[in-house]
Order: structure tokens, then C-alpha cells, then sequence
């Protein structure tokens, strides 16, 4: 691995850094933590949490209609994708904020926002939330229930108006996937039906080398080839490897040619490009600006290839 980039991707911001040292360079766990509790009191992690409001809140708003993006929902996201410690004092004092005082609007339920509310996407954010933060409980029972009887006939979700369609969507079912499994694996959930709904899920993407036509083998959506950070609830090729690298396991053949695109996106100086930029929190910019070279892009791409298998990383 290239050590300009390594000091490059270890010149940011602690949200970074630690999960460079961790899942790049395999630093001891007690160095790990101690960069990794830096996300809560410096930098980026220090900054969202600071403009939480006494309520809970974050932008005055549950999930955010707006471009900024300033919600409780995708705030929620980022922080989760910075692997901000969840018993760090100030992350706790937030949870329980969120916890005891957000609620989603009455038209998609009313519930308390680790509850949910009635759609696909967003259950499965709140799952990967709740699973992350440690505040799984009944009305995350309950999301995983829905969720299984959401199912479409080809094997995921599908969240887009009219509703209900029988053709699942990349988007939704990535979702749906990255949230079933944090509750798996939070749980230790040994259900058959969960078990099920996430392999026919998985193998929807799989079949379709996550980003595929299966009728045609065309790309199904140029925006699924171009990488950004913040994801929010986009699908793109990286986000999905991410998926699977998170299952553990060896990678399955299906994903070279996502594996392929992957490495045909890097520059010969080794590091990605940002694609994108897409406001996080009162537009509050985490990315560079598109094209110019992208720390997280570059990070989280070259963990995908690294659990890939050597001969992926080195790109031969």
C-alpha cells in the first residue's frame, strides 16, 4: 500500500483517521480507540453533536425534505458512517435526546423516532441506527416484521411511488439489507425468516453484479458508478461492496466486475476521486469538491479491495 497515500488519508479529520488505522494499517486496538474517541470532542463528530438541539432535534426536522439535508435522520447517518463511539458521554447524552424526544410526523405513524415509521428506506436507516447506538427494542422487532412482508416477489424493496410494484429497486434494497443485517448481527437473531429475506436481498444485487441490468448486462444507472460521501440514501457500487465486506467471507465472483469498476476509478497517484458533493447538515460540506482527490472515497475503496484479496488491492 502506498505510503503517501496512508499519510495523506491520516492528514484529516479523526473521523478518518481511525478507521485508516484500523482497517488499512491494523494498528493495536488501544491506539484504534483512542484516535476513534477523538470523533466525539474534535473535528467533524464534536461539530454535529454540538448543534443538536435541547429537543433532540437536529434542524428542526425528523428526516428533511430540504438540500442541506438537516434532519435528525441523515445527521444520524453521518455520524453512524463515522464510527463515532456510541458510549462516548456526549454521543449517549444525544441518543437520549433522539430517543425521549423526536418523533416521526402523524401521517407515517407517530412513532418515536427508533420506532420508525411505514417505509422501506427509512426503516432500514433506523435499524442500522438503533443497531449502532444500542437502542434496539419492540418498535425495532416490529420494523424487521414489516420489513419481511415488504418483500418484493423478486426478492427486495422497493420504496418509490406507485406503491405497491413487484420490481425491487438497488436503492431500496440496499437500504432494507444494511439494516436487517445490523440488526442480525446486534441481535445475534438466529430467525429463518429474517435469515431468508436478507439472502434472497443479497442475491438480487449479487445476480446483477450490483449495478447490472439482468435483462440487458447495461449499467442500470450511471449514478450508481459515481461515488460520493455523504451516501444518504443513494445506491452507488461502493456503498454495496461496502455491504459485503461488512458480511465477512470471502468475496463472491459475482462481484468482480463491481470490483473492476472499482479499480478502473483510481488515479495513478493511487486515491479516488470525490464524486458528487452532496451537503450534510446545514450544508455543511464533509467532501472535497467533485473530481478533486477524495479522502473518503479513497479510504473506504481501498478497505473494499483489501478485503477483496491481495491481487485486487494491487489492482492485477
Amino acid at each position: 500500500m502506498d505510503d503517501g497515500v496512508i499519510d495523506w488519508l491520516l492528514d484529516a479529520d479523526p473521523a478518518i483517521t481511525w478507521q485508516v488505522r484500523r482497517d488499512l494499517l491494523d494498528e493495536p486496538a488501544d491506539a484504534v480507540a483512542a484516535d476513534r474517541a477523538r470523533v466525539a470532542t474534535e473535528g467533524w463528530g464534536a461539530d454535529l453533536l454540538a448543534l443538536q438541539a435541547a429537543d433532540g432535534y437536529w434542524g428542526g426536522a425528523v428526516y428533511g425534505e430540504r438540500l442541506e439535508r438537516d434532519s435528525v435522520m441523515w445527521t444520524l447517518q453521518v455520524l453512524t458512517r463515522f464510527g463515532i463511539d456510541p458510549e462516548a458521554s456526549a454521543v449517549v447524552e444525544a441518543i437520549e435526546k433522539v430517543r425521549d424526544g423526536v418523533r416521526w410526523p402523524d401521517d407515517v405513524g407517530g412513532s418515536p423516532f427508533f420506532d420508525g415509521e411505514v417505509e422501506e428506506c427509512v426503516n432500514g436507516g433506523v435499524l442500522t441506527f438503533g443497531a449502532f447506538f444500542g437502542v434496539l427494542g419492540e418498535g425495532a422487532d416490529r420494523m424487521v416484521e414489516r420489513l419481511i412482508s415488504q418483500r418484493r416477489s423478486d426478492g427486495g424493496w422497493n420504496c418509490a411511488e406507485p406503491r405497491p410494484t413487484p420490481r425491487s429497486s438497488f436503492d431500496s434494497t440496499l437500504c432494507v439489507l444494511e439494516g436487517l443485517r445490523a440488526y442480525q448481527r446486534a441481535t445475534g437473531s438466529t430467525d429463518a425468516a429474517l435469515a431468508d429475506v436478507i439472502g434472497t436481498g443479497e442475491e438480487y444485487l449479487l445476480d446483477r453484479h450490483l449495478h447490472l441490468r439482468r435483462s440487458t448486462g447495461e449499467v442500470a444507472n450511471e449514478r450508481y458508478t459515481d461515488f460520493a460521501f455523504p451516501t444518504y440514501w443513494y445506491y452507488d457500487v461502493l456503498r454495496a461492496l461496502e455491504h459485503f465486506r461488512a458480511n465477512g467471507g470471502p468475496a463472491d465472483p459475482r462481484l468482480d466486475p463491481a470490483l473492476d469498476l472499482l479499480r478502473s476509478r483510481r488515479a495513478p497517484d493511487g486515491r479516488w476521486p470525490a464524486g458528487p458533493q452532496r451537503p450534510a447538515l446545514r450544508a455543511w460540506v464533509l467532501e472535497e469538491a467533485k473530481g478533486d482527490p477524495s479522502r473518503w472515497t479513497t479510504l473506504r475503496a481501498l478497505r473494499v479491495l483489501r478485503w477483496a484479496g491481495a491481487d485486487a488491492a494491487e489492482g492485477r
